[in-house]
């Protein structure tokens, strides 16, 4: 049967993605009250063009049929929801408009909606924010799930002078929640050891199990500080704490456990700096972020139920997340929480912006016309909590970045072949969907310009190109812009996730440099020929005279360097240039029954390259020399 023409001005059917056949004219050609969506730019493009005549027939038979199936249906069939249980979805908006009929009481009763919950939000942040002070040790010091005490490698200067007092301090902290997760993505040495994709936690309880014991708590200076108080059972991880930590100065026994979900890393030798949480101090302040969590999600939901009007409905819900992102659940790692409101409101301003754009061709198609309140809001908005609580749900998926380093992490490869299997049918199906409103041609004008741009900025010499997950939802966000379930889940999880990446890191560049993306990892640079140690292991306490151990080096020195950085224990011990004329290092022990290790780099100026691996003299006086490689 030939498809009925349509008159000028006559609207095509629309395709209910819930009918049983998508050629019945009942299921699709239903009368709607609300137009459907204007035509955006993206719809506007101009479609691909014909294949030339000196094409051969045989190949335009082909591309005539490929065309002919990416064109879809004609005429083209736009989705469109038809909601399970009408009468319950369509209760809470008819429920308004039978109390509140006139469009001034509704706008009075949204401004008073805002109000309120402005105002349950700010008492929450402000309890957990700020705390009351702790004793004698006054206002508790916000720390970040990073902070510690020591600095990697020659970070706190020679001898650790730069990073004292090493002991008889104390002062009180606050810990926000969530720091269990918070591991480390590069080789980290301690001692021998390479630490990595953990917690870099180094020692625990001395005495008994641990379990009620803070006291007996010793934890090496480099430790993270939340890490290790979440550990030592101090302060929880699910609502973080306050209390007072104190500096003890040298130590020499670090042990391995297990407690509260993180597995400490064992340290045979002795370290400058070393700390334990005091009991009794601790506070009962709390991160009250699932408290917040409880405010904004009622507010929204009761939003999303009682709204029919997307222009009312997304600037509201992206508001009030992205200052639930950006204050609460996901802040940026900062210490003063002045600066922390701050640069949230510097952040909103361009998002805002962004969300226009996406309201205008992607949001406003899906949600314009819908009557499902309770489908819009378990799909979308649910979608969108998910995404923008990223640091919970997607954040343990084991791949931070797709480098080849990072895929080294356990699990990241099953996961990045799950992944990509997930967005090739994700994109199959949006493909289908697209093809069906006949708008497929035209979206696929639209993501190969995307292609050819991210290809051309590959080939950008000396950078690197990272998707971060903002930019990958403002990549994918366009192929959700039509009014079916899954586009309803899709579209809310990228939108989430757009506001998750700026709320909490920013308008990061697309192209970064090698040295953005190291971070911390190795430099690459050339490391220090190390010749076999000369080890003197006479012993006589009462004359002072102790074992110690000379090392010299090989000159010249490689290119670009002028001198030598020496570590004893993972602190720097000794630093000397060529032009001092110091060829050699010579190290008293200083503890007959510990071991100790030694790493070696390079320096230029003040900056030191690479560290060797590290190299053990055993406590029966012998030497075990480096692996290969930095450390």
């Amino acid at each position: 049967m030939a498809p009925q023409a349509l008159d000028d001005g006559q609207r095509p059917p629309e395709y209910r993605d819930d009918a049983t056949s998508t050629v019945d004219s009942e299921a699709t050609a239903i009368n709607n009250a609300v137009p459907p969506y204007d035509c955006d730019d993206i719809d506007e493009l101009p479609a691909p063009p014909d294949a030339p005549k000196y094409v051969p027939k045989a190949v335009q038979r082909v591309v005539n049929s490929v065309a002919a199936w990416v064109k879809g249906p004609q005429p083209p069939r736009p989705y469109k929801i038809t909601p399970f249980f009408p009468a319950i979805q369509e209760a809470p908006p008819r429920l308004l408009n039978k109390y509140l009929p006139k469009r001034k009481q509704k706008a009075w009763l949204l401004v008073a909606f805002y109000a309120l919950w402005l105002l349950c939000f700010s008492l929450v942040l402000r309890k957990s924010a700020f705390s009351t002070e702790i004793g004698e040790y006054g206002s508790p010091t916000r720390l970040t799930c990073l902070s510690r005490f020591w600095a990697d490698n020659n970070g706190c200067g020679l001898n650790g002078d730069d990073c004292r007092p090493f002991g008889n301090n104390s002062f009180a902290f606050r810990c926000p929640a969530n720091c269990k997760r918070v591991e480390v993505f590069n080789p980290h040495a301690v001692g021998d050891q390479e630490v990595n994709y953990r917690p870099l936690v180094i020692g625990g309880p001395t005495e008994g199990d641990g379990q009620d014991n803070v006291g007996s708590t010793i934890y090496r200076g480099d430790s993270f500080i939340c890490g290790s108080a979440i550990h030592a059972g101090f302060v929880s991880n699910k609502a973080g704490g306050c209390g007072v930590v104190s500096r003890v100065g040298t130590q020499s026994n670090f042990p391995s456990s297990k407690h509260h979900g993180i597995e400490s890393i064992a340290f045979d030798s002795y370290f400058p700096l070393s700390y334990t949480f005091l009991e009794g101090t601790d506070s009962q302040c709390k991160d009250l972020r699932w408290s917040l969590f409880a405010v904004s999600l009622t507010f929204t939901v009761l939003l999303s139920l009682f709204t029919t009007s997307a222009a009312v409905f997304f600037p509201s819900v992206f508001f009030g997340i992205f200052f639930h992102v950006a204050l609460a659940s996901d802040p940026p790692n900062l210490t003063d929480y002045h600066a922390l409101v701050s640069i949230a409101l510097g952040r909103f301003l361009p998002a805002a912006f962004c969300a226009f754009v996406i309201y205008k061709f992607s949001v406003r198609p899906t949600l314009t016309g819908l009557t499902a309140q309770f489908e819009k809001t378990i799909l979308w908005l649910g979608g969108c909590w998910v995404g923008a609580l990223n640091n919970y749900t997607f954040d343990k998926i084991p791949i931070q970045r797709l480098t080849p380093h990072d895929l080294q992490q356990p699990g990241a490869v099953p996961a990045l072949i799950i992944i990509v299997l997930c967005l090739f049918f994700i994109a199959l199906g949006q493909a289908y969907a697209l093809r069906v409103e006949g708008r497929l041609p035209r979206y696929l004008v639209v993501y190969g310009i995307m292609t050819l741009c991210i290809l051309a900025l590959v080939a950008v010499p000396k950078m690197n190109v990272r998707i971060h997950h903002y930019i990958l939802a403002l990549l994918l966000l366009p192929g959700t812009g039509m009014q079916n379930r899954p586009s309803l889940l899709y579209q809310g999880i990228l939108v989430g996730l757009f506001i998750n990446g700026i709320a909490r890191w920013g308008f990061d560049s697309i192209l970064q440099t090698p040295l953005e993306l190291r971070q911390d990892a190795h430099l690459g640079t050339p490391l220090p020929e190390i010749l076999a140690p000369i080890i003197h292991n006479a012993l006589d306490p009462s004359r002072g005279i102790m074992p110690n151990i000379t090392f010299e080096w090989a000159l010249p020195l490689a290119d670009k360097y002028d001198g030598v950085s020496i570590l004893v224990n993972d602190v720097e011990r000794f630093r000397a240039y060529v032009d001092e004329d110091k060829t050699s290092f010579t190290w008293v022990r200083q503890h007959v029954a510990l071991p100790e290790y030694f790493r070696f780099a390079y320096m230029n100026g003040r900056h030191a390259g690479d560290y060797t691996k590290a190299g053990k003299w055993t406590t029966d006086g012998g030497w075990k020399h480096m692996q290969p490689g930095p450390g």
